[in-house]
């Protein structure tokens, strides 16, 4: 409890507005907060608008907490939760801040059940869901009516191993509600596999459910996914080997890997690892990040079996980018190059999937971006 006593008393609040004045109404701009490493510059979450025309309006620092490395809102997007990525005593931290007007207040700080959350996620009941990357290991809360968190109610220990480097144990990347299931699928870098789950509602506990492990190729190394709107199609992206691998939902609910594509250019040689991967609200268009080629690949979905073709790549403007958002309406991709320390804005084409570089801005090692 002292160290989470510790943690509460580093964490402030602030309304202040730097760099661009803002004039902005809400219907001409999409307000978001990014997540970022406090090891630098950064204190904590600020906020940002993409305005109509794709550029950037800076509201400034909203919190300060130590490495909000990911976020999320609650079911009612009236509170916003944070992965703390800390190791203290092999423990992590989940924050909870009420969103009021233009600022962020603290509600309480929990332990995530394990070291270095770098994930969180909720579902339409406010449970929340923390990937502990460090610990390998999944932890399950509750956001209370009143903004608060519970207290640590489960947690899912993975065990195994992969055959790189990076996967000498389980490391917890994310954890996700799979849409129009009570499934949750949990991604382990180490041991190479997703984990399959429920909640049990009674016992507010995480219980395995078949299949219990889905095995990605050796050193695939799994990251993020993303699921297809029609509910049959999930897109895993796999960090070490820099790929995305389809997976398949049949008629009786069996996972089934498919085919896998790369996510760098043919004649790339040097290091890169991919971060991040998202799907257009209609179905039609993949990206995903490349940290190293500083990139984002655009992909094609085909309508009738899921499977991706390659558009093209772009420049991402920025070294590292490690997170990336479609804007609510489409219309924008917004980037975090965490370390360029910048924040870069692409208008997206609806038919072809393509982006083209509207507008930069500055903002201190992002890592994460969550529109409104």
């Amino acid at each position: 409890m002292k160290i989470f006593l510790s943690l509460l008393s580093l964490i402030l609040i602030t309304s202040c507005n730097t760099n661009k004045s803002v004039t902005k109404n809400s219907e001409d701009s999409f307000p978001f907060y990014i997540g970022t490493y406090t090891n630098k510059d950064s204190k904590g979450i600020y906020k940002y608008a993409l305005n109509a025309d794709g550029s950037f309006t800076n509201h400034g620092l909203k919190a300060i907490t130590e490495n909000p490395s990911f976020l999320t809102l609650s079911a009612d997007k009236k509170n916003l939760i944070a992965a703390n990525e800390i190791d203290i005593n092999n423990s992590g931290a989940i924050t909870s801040f009420a969103i009021a007007n233009d600022s962020l207040i603290l509600n309480n700080t929990i332990t995530s059940g394990g070291a270095n959350p770098c994930f969180v996620a909720t579902n339409s009941d406010n449970y929340v869901l923390t990937a502990n990357y460090s610990s390998g290991t999944v932890g399950l809360l509750h956001l209370k009516k009143d903004g608060t968190l519970s207290d640590l109610l489960a947690t899912q220990t993975h065990i195994g191993k992969g055959s790189t480097s990076r996967q000498e144990a389980p490391h917890a990347h994310s954890a996700w509600f799979e849409p129009n299931s009570k499934t949750i699928i949990s991604v382990d870098l180490g041991t190479n596999q997703l984990w399959f789950s429920q909640i049990d509602t009674k016992t507010n506990t995480l219980q395995p459910t078949e299949p219990l492990l889905l095995t990605m190729a050796e050193g695939a190394g799994p990251r993020h996914l993303s699921f297809h709107p029609n509910s049959k199609w999930i897109y895993v992206l796999n960090e070490l080997n820099n790929t995305v691998t389809r997976i398949e939902k049949s008629s009786n609910k069996d996972y089934l890997v498919k085919e896998s594509i790369s996510t760098l250019p043919s004649d790339y040689k040097e290091e890169s690892t991919s971060a991040d991967i998202h799907i257009s609200d209609d179905g039609a268009f993949l990206y995903t990040s490349n940290r190293g080629h500083n990139s984002i690949a655009m992909f094609k979905v085909d309508k009738t079996n899921g499977a991706l073709s390659l558009i093209d790549y772009e420049s991402t403007h920025g070294k590292d980018p490690r997170n990336f958002s479609l804007s609510p309406s489409n219309d924008f991709i917004v980037v975090a190059n965490q370390n360029s320390d910048n924040l870069v804005s692409f208008k997206r084409d609806k038919k072809t999937g393509t982006l083209q570089f509207v507008d930069e801005t500055t903002a201190p090692t992002p890592v994460c971006i969550l529109f409104e």
